[in-house]
């Protein structure tokens, strides 16, 4: 699994994973902002500009981040901070290891799969699949996952390079996720996130996450639809420290 690794090595460590289509550039505002932590940022299989001969799975992947994350710990508190498939990803790490990591935050995770996936995506994409290579489409998926015109050329690089195969694979995984039943079991602290705007499956899921484990938080961001981190990075910021180091989080933020 390929990673970059940022600021003071002696600190705790937070690992942000990131959302399908994109890969790790999409934390750059977080890396900024978070010196003083030890943060690593991966790849996940299949993802980013480098071609990968490990195929693309939730479990796999969570497999892959929690031996990075046994690397280099050592010892130190333990910070996952992910966005729609990472925080598939991260759902998966806590049910499979319930005690290796402190703090998770879990933003915009789906968990209820889409019924007759199987019979529908692979023709579905087939048709589709020539217009993620096209730059005006491209550009309107980039809007609405918040990506600005300073990324929108890495994100269809990114994007015009992934094979059908490759795009087939990821949103099986994505849309036939649900939670683990070893979940609840997991020792983490837990903050749920999802956007105002979003669509009425994510809500639910959100309700679902927090239902399925006493340790969990959940709220409802205001005016933001899928892609909080992208779309407002200094409020993303803030709210992650703000419940890192005091376990609050604004007012006007709704409880789920």
């Amino acid at each position: 699994m390929k990673f970059s690794e940022y600021g003071d090595k002696s600190a705790s460590l937070i690992v942000f994973l990131h959302g399908g289509g994109v890969s790790g550039w999409m934390w750059d505002k977080q890396i900024q902002h978070f010196p003083h932590y030890h943060c690593i940022v991966p790849d996940l299989p299949e993802h980013g500009l480098h071609s990968d001969d490990i195929k693309f799975t939730i479990k796999g992947s969570a497999e892959l981040v929690i031996n990075l994350i046994e690397q280099k710990a050592s010892g130190k508190k333990i910070i996952l901070i992910g966005f729609s498939l990472g925080a598939q990803v991260i759902i998966q790490i806590l049910s499979m290891k319930p005690y290796l990591i402190d703090f998770a935050i879990i933003n915009s995770a789906l968990v209820r799969p889409y019924p007759h996936i199987e019979k529908w995506i692979i023709p579905t994409i087939k048709w589709s699949f020539p217009l993620i290579k096209n730059k005006y489409f491209s550009r309107i998926q980039a809007k609405t996952l918040y990506v600005n015109e300073a990324y929108f050329e890495k994100y269809y690089e990114e994007s015009a390079r992934m094979e059908m195969e490759t795009f087939i694979r990821v949103l099986q995984e994505n849309m036939s996720f649900r939670i683990p039943k070893a979940f609840k079991q997991a020792e983490t602290k837990i903050l749920v996130t999802v956007g105002e705007k979003e669509k009425a499956v994510m809500k639910k899921s959100a309700t679902d996450i927090v239902a399925s484990h006493l340790n969990c938080q959940g709220v409802i961001l205001p005016k933001i639809g899928h892609g909080f981190p992208l779309a407002k990075p200094d409020l993303f910021n803030d709210m992650v420290e703000r419940w890192l180091l005091k376990g609050d989080l604004p007012k006007d933020y709704r409880v789920i």
